[in-house]
């Protein structure tokens, strides 16, 4: 009886003389594993006033939305869940070319309340007459890449490049840098056509 005494006061004390604290440490926040898909292109060929080259697992699509004009097409990236928009106006005058480039701009500083940095890059091809602005648009912003391309004339077309989920740039980052080399690739590309304008 004492053997067993001595045995129920050692566990005894030995379970109320330890303190056991549970040390809560927070998991980092977890993302999907994204595959990128092997790069290839092909041509964009149409009726309108241009053409370019473009990633393969992109679809490309009439713009359907409303007050959405000819020429007007979106290229949708269903595996990143985005939206290259590219929207086409022919230059009439001076007075609309001026407007057309001021809206670009603008629409490029909307993002400036979630921007953490807005840098514009020149585009300049004069053998094709193909000139513009690139907006890389910095921080948790709706848009994180816009540009308009002009022959400063009769053409002029600007993309916006949306993704349809909360902006998060920690999450979207290696997507964006993926996409963002495809849409180097389309202005690069980018010719306007001489004859088939709308």
């Amino acid at each position: 009886m004492k053997i067993f005494a001595v045995i129920l006061l050692c566990l005894t004390v030995g379970l109320t003389a330890c303190e056991y604290k549970a040390e809560y440490a927070p998991k980092p926040r977890g993302y999907y594993r994204i595959y990128f898909p092997k790069r290839e292109y092909k041509q964009y060929e149409s009726d309108c006033a241009y053409t370019f080259t473009y990633p393969t697992y992109a679809k490309v699509e009439a713009d359907k939305s409303p007050g959405a004009k000819p020429c007007w097409i979106n290229l949708q990236l269903p595996q990143f869940n985005g939206t290259l928009h590219l929207s086409y106006q022919p230059v009439t005058s001076k007075k609309v070319f001026d407007a057309l480039v001021e809206d670009a701009h603008t629409f490029a500083f909307k993002h400036t309340v979630k921007a953490t940095s807005i840098d514009e890059g020149i585009i300049r091809y004069p053998d094709r007459k193909v000139y513009g602005i690139y907006y890389t648009i910095d921080g948790n912003a709706a848009s994180s890449a816009q540009f308009f391309l002009t022959d400063s004339t009769k053409h002029y077309l600007r993309g916006a490049l949306y993704f349809n989920t909360t902006p998060r740039l920690d999450s979207i980052q290696p997507v964006l840098d993926f996409v963002k080399k495809d849409m180097a690739v389309l202005i690069k590309s980018f010719r306007w056509k001489t004859v088939g304008n709308p």
